[in-house]
């Protein structure tokens, strides 16, 4: 009975160490809700109310339905002001785009690095680590130049989606090689062996062997890489000057004024820019834990 006590009490205890973390964590959350259902739209957020005084939707329907005043093409035009559904779609865009060439370029050097030998190998995997403690804007300068001197109808490809995704992209990329190449190591080489045996040739061994089997490490790279491309909002304000491909992330940080801040709308547009992660994240998580595979020989 004795040792039976001691073993209630430690678990009372880790459940009551659990739920205070669990507080912890909900805290902020709790904080950013009550924001956004403040009419009040008050400057210094200083007190915690979990249902404010006068709370109301107020906040979405404004960030949702008008227009960004801050974003304009033309000042004196509202027509010409972004809206949210075109800051969505372009932030879709550059965060899909950045996802998929993270994922095609990251996979394909991750099973070159894992399965073959060449010189610098070692070297560039070593570079790759360089790169990923790197802040992002360390890499802002060289991007800004080598994006600019490439021209598409006239104008540099750093001014357009299509370049901010590839800047993203490969700021992406080291964390998605060095993900992919671990990951990769665990694959048995006897099931490539096993596809070659059957006719397969090595691309065909790639894709219809190591990939199925690297779902896991796949869905944690288009996470990341799509969280990167989302939430980004330093070059994007660097390197686009019309305000017809904006992103949610700039029209975020566009709501900081100098002295004073919407908070209200402020805490309602961070909790739309989540939903968007939160659906991905949990669309993936059935593969993120997930084992490697059942069953992936025959006989």
């Amino acid at each position: 009975m004795h040792n039976a006590g001691k073993k209630t009490l430690r678990q009372i205890g880790l459940q009551l160490f659990l739920l205070l973390v669990t507080a912890t964590v909900l805290f902020p959350i709790m904080w950013i809700f009550s924001l956004a259902l403040d009419s009040r739209n008050i400057d210094k957020p200083l007190e915690l109310t979990i249902i404010p005084p006068g709370a109301s939707l107020q906040a979405f329907r404004k960030v949702m339905v008008e227009p960004f005043t801050l974003l304009c093409k033309d000042p004196g035009n509202p027509s010409t002001c972004m809206t949210f559904v075109r800051l969505l779609g372009n932030s879709m865009l550059v965060a899909m785009g950045t996802a998929l060439l993270a994922v095609m370029l990251g996979a394909s050097a991750a099973y070159a690095f894992s399965r073959f030998k060449f010189i610098g190998r070692q070297a560039g995997m070593l570079a790759f680590i360089v790169l990923l403690m790197l802040p992002s804007t360390a890499t802002l300068a060289p991007l800004y130049v080598l994006l600019s001197q490439i021209k598409i109808a006239g104008e540099p490809l750093r001014a357009t989606l299509i370049g901010l995704m590839i800047a993203y992209g490969s700021g992406a990329l080291p964390f998605a090689i060095w993900n992919l190449k671990g990951y990769f190591d665990t694959v048995p080489k006897e099931l490539e062996e096993a596809a070659l045996i059957d006719g397969c040739n090595v691309t065909q061994a790639f894709f219809r062997v190591i990939l199925p089997l690297s779902v896991p490490s796949l869905a944690v790279t288009v996470l990341f890489s799509f969280m990167t491309g989302w939430t980004e909002f330093v070059m994007a304000w660097t390197f686009l000057e019309d305000p017809s491909r904006f992103t949610l992330a700039m029209a975020l940080r566009s709501m900081q004024g100098q002295y004073s801040t919407p908070w209200s709308e402020f805490a309602a547009m961070s909790i739309l820019m989540s939903i968007p992660i939160v659906v991905i994240f949990f669309s993936l998580q059935r593969y993120m834990v997930s084992g490697l595979t059942v069953g992936g020989v025959k006989g």
